[in-house]
């Protein structure tokens, strides 16, 4: 079950958003600079986005995580957060409400992105059902979606077990597509109408 942190949520100097079983989803801050790297130097974390090839350590430093922190004031509530294991204090990834580019205020996109020595324990099921509930209820959200290639059948089961439904199928122009590109990428969506009427509203 999810809660709120103490800190109050996401409010002005709040560091932790929520708490699972399992998981504390907290603010970013630059002392994590070293994690990030380590996450996106690895070529099966990195397989899905871009064919394994690791993120520059010197664009996460001077561009990722720089541009996350920015997005905590400039959607306050929405943002990127450090997942830590609860019992061992270890950096495990990160979990995202992501605000639109088109400034809609009713819905975000939910992300995830964890260390490989962290796959298989159902912990990316878990952070996403903590953000959805948080996304209806704390914030009041319209709508929660997500995106992955249409191949990625790992990251297609956690957006179901997470309550989101297939919304369609689609193709993009990449300048240098990726393995499994051929195929296309997925969208998939919940409607807080359609959660509060389920049994996670409840």
């Amino acid at each position: 079950m999810a809660g709120i942190g103490e800190s109050g949520g996401f409010g002005a100097g709040a560091s932790v958003l929520l708490e699972t079983d399992r998981l504390r989803l907290r603010r970013f801050d630059p002392a994590d600079a070293d994690a990030l790297v380590e996450l996106d130097s690895d070529p099966e974390v990195m397989r899905f986005l871009t064919g394994g090839r690791p993120t520059p350590a010197e664009v996460v430093r001077a561009e990722v995580l720089p541009r996350l922190l920015r997005g905590y004031d400039r959607h306050p509530g929405l943002g990127r957060w450090a997942a830590v294991d609860r019992a061992g204090g270890e950096f495990l990834g990160w979990f995202a409400l992501d605000a639109p580019t088109d400034g809609d205020g009713t819905q975000a996109e939910l992300g995830y992105r964890l260390r490989r020595a962290a796959w298989g324990r159902g912990l990316a099921t878990e952070g996403s059902l903590a953000l959805v509930r948080y996304a209806f209820t704390t914030l009041g959200l319209r709508r929660v979606w997500a995106e992955t290639m249409a191949v990625n059948a790992a990251s297609r089961r956690v957006m179901e077990k997470a309550g989101l439904r297939y919304v369609r199928t689609f193709h993009l122009d990449w300048d240098d597509p990726i393995a499994g590109t051929e195929h296309g990428e997925v969208e998939y969506e919940l409607l807080r109408a359609e959660w509060t009427a389920g049994d996670r509203g409840r």
